[in-house]
């Protein structure tokens, strides 16, 4: 039990990383499932069964222009091949535009907000595909059917997935003859209750459109036609003979409109309704007539409910001899090129109103813990990276490398430093902005889906790289065999991408840096906080990145370090010009003190705190102040100039410990730890309550399998839950 406390806070526990996991056997067993699976279909993310296609995942996290996309109208409302034809050409205007295309559909369980190019083949060619309303989505879900999603469920997933534009070809509506048949489509309803803007040609001209329109005041639905005048399209033609409440010129104005109404928090949808080109519309006489001619079909041969729509197109087409299906394909991809501008002035306007193009983040509407100490608008900033870590236990002895198989386990876990200190701090409250990078794969998906409870905005997708990622692969007695590291991306967390969120750094009340990203990166950092008087906070990561900001004056603009000895003796020996540091050998608690007293006096020359980490013998601050001081937060007055060194040292012990706990995972306590601190620092609390805190926090990871447990929540750090965890008083060394 002592032997894995001490790696708790040492750097055996792998700042991030599963390194530390190396030494232990307590590993949960994912049987039968292979990591695709576990990464795409994790129900620990909130919305439990939406699978995002990685672009999507990628755009949404970097506040990029996202266009949702239903997929009624590949398995319902054409043939094949002008189906599939017809989705592969609207994604590609999509994408043309600047924008994310993200077709939905349900796949083997899932909604998938996203469809890969395999995937819409399956759904062009499903012969028994279901016609999917939000009524259907739990039983197509549950009973693993292919599902063409309708304007309704579409919406749900788009909402669900934080998608604020949807294109569609025309919705649903009240059926003619409706005041009798009581046949009215759901996603009128749906357009009532869910906050999505629905692009589309209108009303299919097959229903009562100005009973439509009449359900859709009702239902609070703001109608707009988008163009010059107010006329409201019919679907095959631009003009229905009714008009819209009101319009939208162009695109900036409706994302102005969709923005508003997002920003209200009214929770219903925007109809915007957008007329088919006159020279690609179909004849209005020959339309009619065939729809008049279907409808009588229809209700001669007893098709009811959701058959009808699509009997009736399928009928129309032919009866026009393919005119309306021409028409039907234009309309959808005149839309899809509406859409996409709409979507990218809403992105557009967002980022410029410092807000989330990801409406359910109901940033209007959400209250956060006051944050002391800084300016208004200031926020905590992370620096840092994003890890996959994989570890894989094999069971046997004996192993030899022969390229046979061994029986084992595989547990998954999202890491990296800086992600997990901005992950904790985010369940604790404090909201900070986190610069990240990953790659455009399924690591990033499952990471980033996993990390819904964190602002993504400043987290970068580089195509052209792999997200970070860790394997350990274990013996039967715990021990590492090999580990493989696939971190090259860290490197492109350069000073030019930080820059973008150059004014966000200085207005932070606190910086924090973990030492995976580059060296230049890092003296970039120190050099804005320096300039704007901000509190830098460095997390070393590992003995050999302990250094880096000490190969020039960068380490002077540092506030806070958090190392542990091995790391804290090769900063002293980078600063004193030592080539080699032993750190080897073993020495006594005593020792070990007495030691740290001496490699520090040094750093306090310039560095306020310094909180080492000592195994299972707690931790140890030193300060360039009295104990009694509040540690610093928000903007300071502190000259370029040494300071008195060391003042004061106090040394915190762990606590007490259950004897019978049982220890699941040491990796993220040292972050946690971290992570408390800080919390704990940006709401004013005392000294001694923000290192309690971050004890507190560091011990609560330790029977949770993730680096940062969901345990951990705002209402967590306290002082008066501080002081009944640790009632105890620290003992001061000098």
């Amino acid at each position: 039990m002592m032997a894995l406390l001490h790696q708790t806070f040492y750097n055996g526990v792998q700042r991030g990383c599963l390194h530390s996991l190396a030494s232990q056997k307590a590993m949960l067993k994912l049987a039968h499932h292979s990591w695709r699976c576990l990464a795409t279909t994790s129900k620990t993310n909130k919305n439990g069964y939406l699978k995002l296609l990685p672009s999507v995942a990628s755009a949404l996290a970097n506040n990029q222009p996202v266009v949702a996309l239903e997929s009624t109208i590949i398995t319902h409302g054409m043939p094949y091949p002008h189906n599939l034809r017809t989705a592969q050409d609207v994604e590609r205007i999509v994408q043309d535009n600047g924008v994310t295309p993200a077709t939905v559909g349900l796949l083997n369980g899932s909604i998938h907000v996203g469809l890969s190019e395999e995937e819409l083949v399956a759904m062009a060619t499903a012969q028994n595909a279901v016609k999917s309303s939000r009524r259907d989505l739990s039983w197509v879900l549950s009973k693993r059917l292919t599902g063409g999603t309708t304007v309704s469920a579409t919406m749900v997933a788009a909402h669900k997935a934080d998608i604020p534009v949807f294109v569609t070809g025309g919705i649903g509506g009240v059926h003619r003859d409706g005041e009798n048949s009581l046949d009215v489509s759901a996603d009128l309803t749906e357009l009532g209750r869910t906050p999505v803007a629905v692009v589309s040609a209108g009303v299919k001209s097959i229903l009562d459109i100005p009973k439509t329109l009449e359900y859709l005041e009702t239902q609070g639905v703001t109608v707009a036609t988008f163009g010059p005048n107010k006329d409201f399209p019919a679907f095959f033609t631009p003009n229905s003979g009714v008009q819209s409440p009101i319009n939208v010129t162009d695109a900036k104005e409706a994302a102005e409109l969709i923005d508003c109404s997002l920003s209200l928090g009214l929770q219903s949808g925007i109809l915007i309704a957008v007329p088919i080109p006159q020279s690609l519309a179909a004849d209005g006489d020959l339309i009619e007539g065939a729809i008049q001619q279907a409808l009588s079909e229809a209700k001669n041969q007893g098709i009811t409910g959701k058959e009808v729509t699509p009997f009736i197109l399928q009928r129309v087409n032919e009866l026009t001899q393919g005119k309306s299906l021409q028409a039907n394909e234009a309309l959808i991809r005149n839309n899809a090129l509406i859409g996409s501008q709409i979507a990218k002035e809403l992105a557009d306007l967002r980022r410029c109103k410092g807000q989330s193009s990801n409406q359910n983040n109901n940033c209007n509407n959400r209250t956060f813990p006051e944050v002391k100490g800084h300016e208004p608008g200031g926020r905590p900033v992370v620096i840092g990276a994003s890890i996959v870590d994989l570890l894989a236990s094999v069971n046997q002895d004996n192993i030899m490398h022969t390229g046979r198989t061994y029986q084992g386990s595989l547990q998954v876990a999202y890491g990296g430093v800086g992600r997990n200190i901005a992950d904790c701090l985010s369940r604790l409250g404090s909201r900070p902005l986190f610069i990240s990078a990953v790659g455009n794969d399924e690591h990033a998906q499952a990471l980033l889906t996993y990390c819904k409870n964190m602002d993504q905005s400043a987290i970068s997708t580089l195509s052209d790289y792999n997200t970070g990622t860790y394997c350990a692969v274990l013996d039967n007695q715990g021990e590492l065999l090999f580990g493989i590291g696939d971190m090259d991306i860290n490197d492109q967390i350069t000073p030019q991408m930080v820059s973008t969120w150059e004014s966000s750094i200085a207005q932070s009340p606190l910086v924090c840096m973990d030492g995976n990203i580059p060296t230049e990166t890092i003296e970039y950092v120190c050099r804005i906080c320096k300039e704007n008087h901000v509190p830098v906070w460095y997390e070393p990561t590992c003995q050999m990145k302990a250094k880096k900001p000490f190969q020039s004056d960068a380490w002077k603009s540092l506030t806070y370090v958090s190392p542990n000895l091995n790391e804290l003796r090769m900063m002293y020996g980078s600063l004193e010009g030592e080539e080699t540091v032993n750190f080897d050998y073993e020495t006594s608690f005593t020792d070990q003190l007495r030691e740290c007293l001496q490699l520090s006096r040094i750093l306090l020359q310039h560095i306020d705190c310094l909180v080492i980490t000592l195994g299972e013998n707690g931790a140890l601050i030193v300060r360039n102040t009295e104990p009694e001081d509040k540690l610093i937060c928000g903007k300071t007055n502190r000259e370029d100039e040494e300071l008195l060194g060391m003042t004061s040292a106090v040394h915190y012990p762990i606590g007490n410990v259950d004897p019978d706990r049982k220890i699941t995972s040491v990796s993220g306590a040292g972050d946690c730890l971290s992570a408390g601190i800080i919390h704990s620092i940006l709401q004013g609390y005392d000294s001694d309550t923000c290192i309690k805190a971050g004890m507190m926090v560091a011990q609560m990871t330790l029977e949770d399998s993730q680096p940062v447990p969901a345990c951990i929540t705002a209402s967590t750090i306290t002082p008066e839950t501080v002081q009944k965890w640790a009632p105890w008083q620290p003992s001061r060394m000098m």
